[in-house]
């Protein structure tokens, strides 16, 4: 399996990664409001999350609302959400099991077999729950890009992208950095066979005629 440098730094980008999804999934700024045509100027921008909606004011005061029904989000919020809780549940799992496989931990010491084994499997779960908050963000971004781009769409109703999808997409991105490099498999060194030597008769074992 990896040596211990590389699992170790691998922990810690999956470790970062964690913190970044979880801290893009309670971000608000999903999407903004986008400042084009007639909009370019206003007092009042506009964020939308997974969870809530906040106005921010140019006086600096921000007034939020949760949503008031699940079921009136959009699919792609609603799947978005699942998509992301899924990720990190996910992580959260596969860092616990990764710490008892990696080398550099004193836990199944005793059966390396064993160990590695367990380091790849939180590995490969890792490089899934980075997956999920890929698609997540992907899914979201695309969306947004799409409503940018109707012409069927106001102006003032146009959103971009905020910086809660680059925090999830680079969160996402190491993730899956950080699962590739516990996962990644080195083949073992063989020593080959084990020489036999001829056993040497002591010199009071010779016989005398």
């Amino acid at each position: 399996m990896a040596n211990a440098g590389v699992q170790l730094l691998g922990f810690i980008l999956a470790f970062i990664g964690f913190v970044g999804i979880i801290a893009a999934t309670i971000m608000v700024q999903w999407k903004a409001s986008a400042y084009v045509g007639d909009n370019i100027i206003t007092a009042q921008a506009m964020y939308e999350g997974l969870w809530q909606t906040c106005a921010s004011q140019s006086t600096g005061q921000v007034q939020c609302k949760v949503y008031d029904s699940l079921l009136q989000l959009p699919g792609n919020v609603q799947g978005t959400r699942g998509l992301m809780v899924s990720s990190i549940v996910l992580c959260f799992i596969s860092i616990l099991v990764a710490v008892m496989g990696m080398k550099c931990t004193t836990a199944m010491s005793d059966s390396p077999d064993l160990k590695d084994k367990v380091a790849l499997s939180g590995g490969i779960v890792l490089i899934i729950a980075g997956l999920l908050a890929l698609a997540g963000t992907s899914w979201f971004g695309s969306n947004i890009a799409k409503e940018f781009y109707n012409p069927f769409t106001p102006t003032n109703s146009r959103y971009e992208f905020g910086s809660a999808l680059y925090v999830g997409w680079a969160s996402a991105i190491l993730v899956i950095i950080g699962g590739a490099f516990l996962s990644c498999h080195c083949p073992k060194q063989d020593s080959g066979p084990a020489r036999r030597y001829p056993q040497s008769h002591s010199a009071g074992s010779k016989d005398y005629v």
